[in-house]
């Protein structure tokens, strides 16, 4: 007890450095001990009470295995309504500061009535309430008579994921003031919201819709149902009220169909034209890293419109895509008549993405090796304007012309920097963080109307080449940032190589934390960790981080007899265009 005590007290530069001392295999060990991660023995069954732990407070969770902290939100905010509506207290819903609780205001003279109301309905039984101090800097539990909150206690399976106080209800208490001099009576709150803490007494109410008090709600979400006052009503000036989608591109490497069609694109191939790294085995493994960057989405990015997923007509055994949220694209779709297919180079796919049918204008471009950390606002990536954010890192860009030698992405940096200079006059010097990109469709058909040639000489290389531009991951941003159409931004993201034997320490910490908006799970053509430890290691993380079902999984016993389906079939069905009934994929068939 005194060692951990002592550990805590350590910069966390040093905590690192401390724990690398040890053998590997207690590294991990000792990190799960020293930030307290409780995982259960076995897995829990759905709907069955578990004990966790919530900002440092025992609870019992229930498990729900496809909950979201959108849907908590939503769980948590009626359900206090329903009991306020139900004891016939007045009360009007918030903006608050924070987009991850909802907030309700009731006079305090109601506050003893409101309490009373709360610990005696029935609908919150197994509900967490607390009453304390609520003021600017939060929520605090304690004799304090501001605030109190409510919350049902949601966990998943192993209990190492819970949807708890982040999302409760906070309930303010709000006081009269009375005007001076013959001015009119205003309500005061007991700390900032979103619009104003002092308003006239008198209100002028509306029932508005989730994403009028909660700018990360989904924007279809159109029937109005909560009441509040005028003042709540008008959109936020900053608030991003344009669809945007998610563009994924997936490969599975394990495809025989596929291996088959990459060996005789590679026997065609003049080997002295092409960088190794382009072809190495590690750059189109799957380990299911899309279920759960699609689960990340699904938890944290509910104001996302569609998901769009580019593939070589590969579809994952457990992805149900008959999902209206969801489009699968074909690269034929993509291509057309242009570009060369098969295709194994990512940058010959980014270059045709804004070709996909029904794209929105504000797109955001994910790697199935992406995931987001916690909950992140449309503002992340775009302001409310229309404009793009960016994200440059600290590594600079080589210098010299592209060469084979160089790793496929940075001769396509320095592509990308030739044409910059010629139609701007300016210099490229960094690369771009590997986070996910924030993209507008306008700008990717205006650079393939400025450079076709030099697009079209990237959609034709089968493999990543010296003479590529990355225009997703680069040259658009810089593009659109001189045109006036992206700026920088930062984001809190980190990035951790499979292949390094530090990384089993650093996902511990990044469960336990969880302080970051992205992070990135990236293998390299090293081999320090054997493949199999590496598919071990994010067996173990990935369904503990994000424990809950997206609506884009089919059910598991679908998934299974989906799987079953030889390599040989499945690719004759793809090469006859023939999907699979809807019935069949829900299980009503058996095939």
């Amino acid at each position: 007890m005194i060692a951990l005590k002592f550990y805590r007290l350590l910069p966390k530069d040093y905590r690192l450095r401390l724990v690398q001392l040890l053998p590997a295999h207690r590294q991990l060990w000792l990190v799960r001990r020293l930030t307290r991660q409780r995982r259960l023995p076995i897995a829990a069954a759905p709907g069955s009470l578990v004990p966790v732990r919530d900002a440092g407070r025992k609870v019992r969770a229930r498990v729900v295995p496809d909950m979201t902290p959108a849907a908590a939100w939503t769980t948590n905010l009626e359900a206090v309504i329903a009991v306020l509506d139900r004891a016939g207290i007045d009360y009007f819903c918030i903006r608050p500061v924070s987009d991850l609780h909802s907030a309700v205001a009731v006079h305090r003279r109601d506050r003893e009535r409101t309490l009373d109301a709360l610990r005696r309905d029935p609908e919150l039984t197994g509900a967490e309430i607390h009453t304390g101090t609520i003021d600017d800097e939060g929520f605090r539990s304690g004799r304090g008579r501001t605030g109190a909150q409510v919350y049902f206690p949601v966990t998943g399976s192993y209990g190492t994921t819970v949807l708890g106080s982040g999302s409760a209800c906070e309930i303010e208490f709000w006081r009269t003031e009375k005007g001076v001099d013959g001015a009119p009576d205003t309500i005061v709150a007991p700390r900032r919201n979103a619009v104003a803490s002092a308003m006239p007494a008198e209100p002028e109410h509306h029932l508005v819709t989730p994403v009028d008090l909660n700018p990360s709600m989904p924007l279809d979400d159109t029937t109005p149902r909560y009441r509040t006052r005028s003042e709540f009503v008008a959109v936020p000036a900053e608030a991003v009220r344009f669809p945007i989608d998610i563009v994924y591109t997936w490969v599975d490497g394990n495809d025989p169909d596929w291996v088959e069609r990459k060996a005789a694109s590679l026997a065609a191939l003049d080997p002295d034209n092409i960088n190794t790294i382009a072809t190495n085995a590690s750059r189109f493994i799957s380990r299911d890293e899309l279920k759960y960057s699609l689960r990340s989405i699904a938890t944290y990015a509910p104001w996302v419109r569609k998901i769009f997923l580019v593939t070589d007509d590969q579809v994952p055994a457990w992805l149900d895509d008959t999902h209206p949220g969801l489009t699968v694209v074909s690269h034929r779709e993509l291509f057309g008549d242009t570009g060369v297919l098969p295709t194994f180079n990512s940058h010959a796919i980014e270059s045709r993405l804004h070709r996909i049918p029904g794209l929105a204008e504000h797109f955001v471009y994910f790697n199935d090796d992406m995931f987001l950390g916690r909950p992140v606002p449309p503002t992340a990536f775009f302001h409310a304007n229309g404009i793009a954010k960016f994200f440059p890192s600290k590594a600079q860009l080589e210098a010299g012309p592209a060469t084979v030698f160089d790793a496929p992405v940075t001769a396509a940096g320095k592509n990308n920097r030739v044409h910059i200079a010629e139609r701007f006059e300016r210099g490229i010097t960094q690369k771009m963080q590997h986070v996910p990109y924030a993209l507008q469709k306008s700008v990717l058909e205006e650079i393939e109307q400025t450079l076709p040639k030099q697009v079209k000489a990237t959609s034709e290389h089968p493999f990543r080449h010296p003479g590529d531009l990355s225009i997703p991951s680069s040259l658009q941003h810089y593009w659109a940032y001189l045109t006036r159409r992206a700026v920088p931004g930062s984001i809190k993201y980190t990035y951790a190589d499979l292949a390094h034997p530090s990384t089993p320490v650093q996902l511990a910490f990044l469960l336990a934390r969880r302080h970051c908006d992205v992070f990135c799970l990236n293998d390299t053509d090293t081999a320090a960790v054997a493949f199999s430890e590496q598919a071990s290691m994010m067996a173990d993380f990935l369904p503990q981080y994000f424990p809950f079902r997206s609506p884009y999984e089919l059910p598991d016993e679908v998934a299974a007899e989906r799987a079953e389906f030889s390599a040989t079939q499945l690719g004759r069905a793809r090469q006859e265009t023939v999907r699979l009934p809807r019935q069949a994929l829900r299980g009503e068939l058996h095939v």
